[in-house]
């Protein structure tokens, strides 16, 4: 059964949604809230569940992609830039209104790049000790750092890349990272040209060890969102619409879960994962998820990891046609964010200053 979704956002853009009743129950079991990036219409969405309901909050980011979460921080990674958003829980006890927030995470800070594609980031452990920021530069096909001085530092690339240049060689995408460590990508192709990719899209795209540079596995159909739990290495078939596991020695892969769309973005958290999937783009030919197109479902699939059942939905009806990335806010029920725009979202713009003397 499919209930509304309460939502927030622009008075401009018709956004409907509705959802299984065992969402909102969900996400008050694993006492969780949600992030998702929904890449065209440049927003991230803060999911949350009180008393059996769901709330969306929409805020904008231009081009909004990859976003990465540690404790205490929030990265969404932009067409040019990275946002940094840090919580101020003590801003989020005070702040006015019936609804009580357990996190308050504002705009703080941003790292201009230009544009890279960047898709997926995470925190890596620095060799000095200092954790660095890293993204999947997909324009130069290469993992990189932030950097300070310069555009960004590269620190990997796939053996079969020959050279740095902006030519989105091989569609580089999706970053696995284990105990702070990059462990595995996922790429399009194992391409070394100008958007070489494109043209075997449909069956040529790869998991990746790092930083060796085994091929895990090959030949699978437009492979996106690695990620490690426990022994298992998970990952989306966006191609064939689904969630699927590789063995992570003999990188056999087996089919987890169907899901009804362009599957991009996965959290996984307590026993579950939470899937994004997309409408396709009517550039997107030659691949088997094609064939259904007019029954393509924009939204957020909870899947029981024991079972391969899926257990939850959230769809978006209107207004949201792609989702790039979704990540688990784990421990925080009622997160209340305020982005860089805050002024045009429905959250108000917050200042905060330093206790006298610090």
């Amino acid at each position: 059964m499919n209930s509304p979704v309460s939502e927030s956002t622009q008075e401009n853009r018709d956004v409907r949604c509705s959802q299984s009743e065992s969402f909102a129950a969900l996400l008050q079991q694993l006492r969780v809230s949600l992030l998702i990036s929904t890449y065209q219409t440049g927003h991230l969405v803060v999911v949350t569940a009180r008393d059996g309901k769901l709330k969306l909050a929409f805020n904008q980011f231009e081009r909004a992609m990859g976003v990465a979460v540690k404790p205490g921080t929030i990265a969404v990674c932009t067409r040019k830039e990275v946002w940094f958003l840090r919580n101020a829980p003590d801003i989020a006890a005070k702040l006015p209104g019936e609804a009580k927030h357990d996190a308050c995470f504002l705009a703080r800070t941003s790292h201009f790049t230009d544009d890279l594609q960047a898709h997926e980031a995470a925190w890596i452990n620095g060799a000095k000790g200092a954790a660095e920021f890293w993204i999947v530069n997909t324009l130069f096909s290469c993992l990189c750092a932030l950097h300070p001085h310069y555009s960004f530092a590269p620190r990997w690339r796939p053996p079969f890349i020959s050279a740095l240049r902006p030519e989105d060689r091989c569609h580089l995408n999706g970053l696995a990272v284990v105990n702070g460590e990059p462990k595995y990508v996922t790429a399009l192709a194992e391409t070394d040209t100008a958007s070489g990719w494109r043209g075997v899209q449909h069956n040529s795209g790869c998991i990746i060890e790092v930083p060796s540079g085994r091929m895990l596995a090959r030949g699978l159909c437009l492979p996106h969102s690695p990620r490690v739990d426990g022994k298992r290495l998970f990952f989306l078939r966006s191609g064939e619409s689904d969630l699927a596991v590789a063995d992570c020695g003999s990188g056999e892969v087996t089919s987890v879960a169907p899901v009804p769309g362009v599957a991009r973005g996965l959290a996984l958290h307590g026993g579950y994962a939470f899937v994004g999937t997309s409408k396709a783009r009517p550039t997107l030919v030659g691949v088997p998820i094609v064939g259904e197109r007019d029954k393509l479902r924009c939204g957020v699939w909870a899947v029981d990891l024991r079972s391969g059942a899926t257990v939850a939905h959230l769809d978006f009806n209107t207004g949201v046609e792609e989702i790039f990335d979704v990540q688990v806010l784990p421990g925080i029920v009622a997160p209340y964010v305020s982005g860089p725009a805050a002024e045009k979202d429905v959250s108000q713009p917050l200042w905060t200053v330093p206790p006298a003397g610090a």
